[in-house]
């Protein structure tokens, strides 16, 4: 059985390429391949290669930029993933999309469990809930995983940004009303592994367990490093980015463990074990 992962050059498909159960031929493909945003290119690949699985790891992700290059966020995020939905409706392939806590407006002070209703704040969390519909629009079968805070060997992230700074600067500032469940990319892979094993339908949020302020997380990181720099709370405000955050973004990953029958380890134990790794 073949799973195709898209996107595969990326922080998470980069993790994903190990993670796939075994048995299966994993087969990872990037835009020097083929593009998504092209619908006769997209089909004529996957017709090719004729997965049993596609995992949609492909996405444009810079938050910020996607403030000014709105068509290229809604090409990628969008029309890309509506575009691999249909190929996989056309040769009866399996399609697992991954997806954002940048769907949600963040308004509440409860952790989103899959039924509550996208509101997105900004362009990418607007061009990814909009790549949702249009996965379950197209197919009756399919897996949306809903993640958020990642970091990874694969790209850049918020934990190296940290650390570098950590080394150069005695004094960082860092948001401290913006919530997140930090979520190594690793785990996230052997997740989607286990979902792909399993095969069940509809969404889920898959991120470690617990949750924190993005200043806490910073404040951890450089503790574990053994940093005596100085990490300054400031408000979201202050900070002032081109796109608006979630200030809760945490997700609710009961239905994970329901089906899956495990638990994502503590986002402290998984920042650990990256760190060591680094």
């Amino acid at each position: 059985m073949r799973t195709l992962i898209v996107g595969v050059q990326g922080m998470l498909g980069s993790d994903l390429i190990t993670h796939i159960p075994n048995g299966q031929q994993v087969i990872g493909t990037d835009i020097n391949d083929f593009d998504i945003t092209n619908q006769e290119e997209t089909l004529r690949a996957l017709g090719q290669i004729k997965p049993a699985w596609v995992i949609n790891a492909a996405a444009y992700t810079q938050v910020d930029r996607c403030e000014e290059e709105r068509e290229q966020a809604f090409q990628v995020n969008t029309a890309g993933v509506k575009n691999l939905a249909l190929a996989c409706k056309e040769i009866g392939t399996k399609l697992l999309h991954v997806s954002t806590d940048y769907v949600f407006d963040g308004k509440t002070k409860k952790p989103y469990r899959e039924g509550d209703a996208p509101n997105p704040l900004s362009v990418y969390g607007q061009s990814k809930a909009e790549g949702e519909s249009a996965v379950q629009n197209i197919l009756d079968d399919f897996i949306i995983v809903r993640t958020g805070g990642l970091y990874g060997k694969g790209g850049p992230n918020f934990v190296n940004t940290i650390v570098k700074m950590a080394q150069e600067r005695d004094e960082l500032t860092v948001v401290n009303d913006q919530w997140v469940s930090p979520t190594y990319t690793v785990d996230l892979s052997k997740a989607i592994g286990t979902l792909v094993k399993l095969s069940p339908n509809g969404i889920f949020h898959v991120v470690n367990s617990g949750h924190c302020t993005w200043h806490e997380f910073a404040c951890t990181i450089v503790e574990e490093i053994g940093s005596t720099s100085r990490v300054i709370p400031i408000s979201s405000e202050h900070y002032n980015r081109p796109a608006a955050r979630p200030a809760f973004g945490v997700l609710d990953c009961s239905r994970f463990t329901q089906v899956t029958k495990t638990t994502m380890r503590p986002w402290k134990e998984a920042l650990r074990e990256y760190l060591d790794l680094r």
